[in-house]
């Protein structure tokens, strides 16, 4: 079920009113917003005082419809979301829109139309002629096909090595001896890997300059390449939070500097162009990439954070921008290219601003050098002497000591064509995968309670002591995806919650999706949920704070009868209460009074109406009923989840027979049977799950949808989402491979598109046009559930369309051909980008283009790295006007 949007008619955008009064007088843009608003909501009038939402009955939808109209009528200014919360009449939206010098109409809409007017036609050529530059047919094919071959000898020369390690672990029988041996092959191939990038990156690079890659060309193959190695290491696992990660970005090109801590694992690329001051603390899903995506072009260029500063949770750092000494950037905020944060100033929004607010709320501790490097050491030997020793030295230990896995490898007939073999790998998988998970259920409760006593709550402790040790094993072990997964979506996830460690308060009052399938958090056992609050994916529960010598675990609560939308995160200062709706991306504010009773909107964060009338009219109509419908999303849920199982089961269990084959003929073909299984896998894995997501549709196309979460639609649409693909497909980013498992799964795919990593939830409800650009962390979302009620609609990308790094887009939205969506935006739903365009923000409206987007020239198409040294002089100055650009657009207003 969808809105109906009714044309606009000749007289509503008439330049001439029938009463005589002037465009662009305040009584004239009263009367004509009225008329647009009456034709909306299919009125004859509207009251030019009636609240939009309370009085009027519309929701941000219609609103947003609404807008996209005014910014199409030639006398109006332009109006955004965020000016329709903050003034929700006529009235008062006339008088905000209203010149501030009648003698001079529309001066300050007018007064930034130049910048905006230039970085439109500039992005007209750009799309035009990076369209040309590296995205011809023939290149992408030939990019596509020279990274299949670096996959499959990335995984022979994996094999082989692999391959020699179990050679000479198992010519030994003796169990001292396999662990010694395992130790030795552990080391030898973790030094290999953890070299490989660092060594890939000086040979194909060399020195990071800021530049311009044509997508799909010969650099970018080279730089496809070097990010795939720096992201994969091994490292990679132990890094977020350890003084390993400056090891790591020091050895790649990086100016670290002393004491720093960083928590992200979100591994910078462009190494070379990273500054980071002495005593920095950097917080976790903080995006610091060194390159941004825009119309078919990859941009190098430096990001700069100085001494003693501080970079907030969920943040994006784009390139060109500098944070000063001092300097604090807070949580769910960015900078955009050419922002620049003075010394000891805060910063916080999206794009950031000027804020008073404090984002140090832990004291430092005493921390020694000698203390670093002992935590970096242990986390080394750990990996050497445990993990990897029982990895390795465990497979060789089983099948020397099982008898009919021994018979497998020393037959010499081939035992896959026997029943006997299938009967083998059905009984194996079934107890590993089923066995694992009840295991699994019983240690993710009972191991971190009992380390729990060790970490006190509000008690400040050093990095890298014992009890920060403990910490981290309790944050992994009971943030569990797979368990989350399973029982998100449904009632029984309030249990499992629970079962870790949530506090949730009593009476508790169950909805059948009280949670998403993706919850994260520091410390279960300090996370605290009000009764009958509701939360989408993507929340984080901010348990601990840190400095770049401290730590300090503190209670998160949420409050009583919330709705929190997607990709939250909460922290312990939070200033929010009950009966509170905390919109998609939203920023939690940390100072001021305590918000109830309201909803809040946008990074920084502004309040809106808390719910909508419409919307209440699908609650079910009476305790009864409720208990009734909620009895049968159960019994629903409890099939959708015994179904995922099997699902996964049966992958399980083709990749173990895979596994067992390729062990049937090792003894025949030695390091190929490794290298065909890992290839096999991976392309069966794709595959499988294309089928199952297509099948658990009918192989048809999802339609939107409006319906209450007790509609038995909502409850198959939970199943939808619980069987699609899982996030394997991030290894196809930046290939042409990923495009075509998005066209398999229903994706509108257009051609040539470059995906670095975009999240699309309901494919077949997205359409992608030609040659467009998703930068990684991206989502394209096409659907909400706020306050038990499921919307979803269709959202287009136009062509030659760019989505920034960690940019989401809601349903219902329209890009026009070649308009750009900056990095962190949040483009809210129904929304209608106008081609060549440039938004951002969140709530994204328009602003100015500050990417430093210009043509390439002829000169730079081949290798893309020539000439740097000019751009970036060119870039820079470019960079100092669009800074001032923004400074008065984030200062003044968005018009």
């Amino acid at each position: 079920m969808t809105l109906s949007v009714e044309p606009l008619t000749a007289d509503l955008i008439s330049p001439h009113l029938p009463d005589g009064r002037s465009p662009g007088s305040p009584s004239s843009t009263e009367a004509t917003l009225c008329d647009m608003l009456a034709a909306l909501l299919h009125v004859e009038a509207v009251p030019a005082n009636g609240n939009f939402f309370d009085d009027l009955g519309a929701d941000s939808m219609v609103m947003a419809q609404f807008c996209a109209r005014v910014r199409k009528h030639p006398d109006l200014p332009s109006v955004s979301m965020k000016e329709i919360y903050q003034h929700p009449t006529i009235a008062g939206l006339a008088t905000a829109l209203a010149p501030a010098h009648p003698s001079a109409p529309q001066a300050v809409h007018r007064a930034v139309e130049p910048a905006y007017a230039a970085s439109a036609s500039e992005q007209k050529i750009t799309t035009r002629e990076g369209a040309a530059t590296g995205a011809g047919a023939r290149m992408y094919v030939l990019c596509g096909a020279l990274q299949l071959l670096v996959f499959l000898a990335t995984a022979y020369l994996g094999a082989f090595i692999s391959s020699a390690g179990y050679n000479w672990i198992s010519a030994t029988t003796d169990a001292l001896d396999i662990y010694v041996r395992s130790v030795v092959v552990g080391g030898i191939s973790f030094a290999l890997l953890c070299a490989l990038p660092i060594v890939a990156k000086w040979v194909l690079i060399g020195r990071w300059k800021a530049t311009e890659i044509p997508v799909w060309g010969w650099t970018y193959l080279r730089f496809w390449i070097v990010k795939t190695l720096i992201r994969s290491n091994p490292l990679v696992l132990l890094m977020g939070g350890s003084p390993l990660y400056t090891l790591y970005l020091r050895a790649l090109g990086a100016k670290v500097g002393r004491g720093v801590a960083i928590f992200t694992r979100s591994v910078p690329v462009c190494t070379d162009l990273l500054t980071i001051g002495d005593n920095t603390v950097i917080r976790k899903e903080a995006v610091i990439n060194g390159y941004r995506a825009q119309s078919g072009v990859i941009r190098t260029g430096p990001v700069t954070i100085g001494m003693d500063v501080f970079v907030g949770e969920k943040t994006v750092l784009d390139i060109d921008t500098t944070l000063g000494d001092g300097a604090q950037l807070g949580h769910a905020s960015s900078l955009h290219p050419g922002q620049v944060v003075p010394d000891g100033e805060r910063w916080h929004g999206s794009p950031a601003e000027r804020a008073s607010v404090d984002y140090r709320t832990v004291e430092p501790a005493r921390l020694s050098t000698l203390r670093r490097v002992v935590y970096a050491t242990q986390q080394v030997l750990v990996l050497l002497l445990v993990w990897l020793p029982l990895g390795l030295g465990g497979v060789t230990f089983i099948l020397s000591k099982v008898p009919r896995l021994g018979e497998i490898m020393d037959s010499g007939t081939f035992a896959a064509a026997s029943p006997t073999f299938y009967r083998d790998a059905v009984v194996a998988s079934f107890v590993l995968f089923f066995g694992s998970l009840l295991v699994g259920l019983v240690l993710i409760a009972a191991i971190p309670r009992l380390l729990a006593r060790v970490v006190k709550a509000d008690r400040v402790y050093p990095l890298y002591s014992f009890p920060y040790s403990v910490h981290r094993v309790i944050a992994r072990v009971t943030n569990s995806k797979f368990f989350t997964y399973l029982f998100g979506d449904s009632s029984y996830i309030v249990g499992y919650l629970r079962w870790i460690g949530y506090d949730m308060r009593r009476p508790i009052q169950q909805t059948g999706s009280n949670f998403g399938t993706m919850v994260t958090h520091e410390s279960p056992y300090l996370s605290s949920i009000g009764s009958g609050t509701m939360v989408a994916d993507g929340l984080s529960m901010m348990n601990a704070d840190f400095s770049s010598t401290s730590f300090r675990v503190s209670r998160v609560t949420v409050g009583s009868h919330n709705f929190l939308g997607n990709t939250i995160a909460y922290p312990a200062q939070a200033r929010t209460g009950d009966n509170c709706l905390l919109a998609t991306k939203v920023m939690i504010p940390i100072d001021g009074p305590i918000r109830e009773n309201v909803g809040l909107l946008g990074s920084p964060s502004f309040e809106i109406p808390r719910s909508v009338q419409r919307d209440s009219a699908l609650d079910p109509a009476g305790r009864g009923e409720l208990r009734r419908l909620l009895k049968a999303k159960n019994r629903y849920n409890l099939r959708t989840m015994a179904l995922a199982l099997l699902v996964r089961w049966i992958h399980f269990l083709a990749i173990t027979v895979l596994a067992m084959v390729a062990a049937d003929v090792y003894r025949q073909v030695g390091a190929a049977a490794i290298a065909a299984d890992v290839f096999l896998t991976t392309l069966f894995t794709m595959a499988y799950f294309v089928f199952v997501e297509r099948a658990i549709v009918r192989f048809r196309r999802l339609r939107p949808q409006y319906c209450s979460i007790y509609d038995p639609y909502f409850w198959w649409h939970e199943r939808f989402w619980k069987l699609v693909i899982p996030p394997f497909d991030r290894m196809l980013v930046g290939t042409p491979y990923k495009n075509i498992v998005s066209r398999l799964l229903g994706v509108r795919m257009g051609k040539r598109v470059f995906d670095d990593g975009c999240a699309i939830v309901e494919r077949t409800l997205t359409s992608v046009g030609d040659e467009c650009t998703l930068n990684a962390g991206s989502t394209i979302q096409c659907h909400s559930q706020e306050d038990g009620t499921f919307k979803s609609d269709y959202s287009t990308i136009g062509n030659g369309c760019t989505l920034g790094a960690g940019a989401l887009v809601h349903y219902g939205v329209t890009m026009g051909d070649g308009s750009v969506l900056a990095a962190d935006a949040f483009l809210m739903k129904g929304e209608e980008v106008p081609a060549q365009a440039h938004w951002g923000g969140n709530p994204a409206r328009e602003m100015p283009d500050l990417s430093g987007a210009r043509p390439l020239a002829r000169d730079d198409r081949g290798s893309g790295d020539g000439g740097s040294g000019d751009r970036a002089r060119e870039a820079a100055a470019r960079h100092r006007a669009t800074s001032r650009r923004l400074m008065e657009t984030t200062q003044g207003g968005t018009r």
